[in-house]
């Protein structure tokens, strides 16, 4: 099965302090020994290298730029990442239109556009509730994956 990953599990799974490490790691061992097919997007990485690079003073993982940039490079080896197209975007704008999402929720209403475009049906990630207005898709959280 394609399942999209989250970037919170891809954060945790770097994050050994955190608690929710050994989860989002054991998630995406499992998936990935069950042979699913694992997908990020730009946006992902982005958001991931957002946070990774960020003071810790300001929630970031207070990261060195090799350092972001030698996690980001094992993620593109890891994972899918279909492309950016004006499919994705016009499926995004029907999204947040039919959905009524605004602020923040929109980077959600991405990654669900992405996953309506390439036939995606699954993303596992630690904020569940984020995507259930969304119908066509299954939100399943790392917990659930293990």
């Amino acid at each position: 099965m394609k399942v999209l990953v989250d970037t919170n599990v891809l954060l945790r799974s770097v994050q050994k302090s955190h608690p929710a490490c050994r989860v989002a790691r054991q998630a995406l061992v499992t998936l990935y020994r069950g042979e699913h097919s694992l997908f990020l997007t730009s946006q992902n990485v982005a958001e991931f290298w957002n946070v990774c690079a960020r003071p810790i003073d300001v929630n970031g993982l207070g990261l060195s730029i090799e350092g972001t940039d030698r996690y980001t490079n094992q993620l593109e080896k890891f994972f899918a990442m279909p492309p950016d197209s004006s499919q994705v975007f016009q499926t995004w704008r029907r999204l947040v239109v039919d959905h009524a999402v605004m602020g923040a929720k929109v980077h959600d209403a991405r990654l669900v556009a992405v996953m309506k475009t390439y036939d995606i049906p699954q993303i596992v990630t630690f904020n569940v509730s984020d995507f259930t207005r969304f119908s066509g898709i299954e939100a399943v959280h790392p917990d659930k994956v293990i």
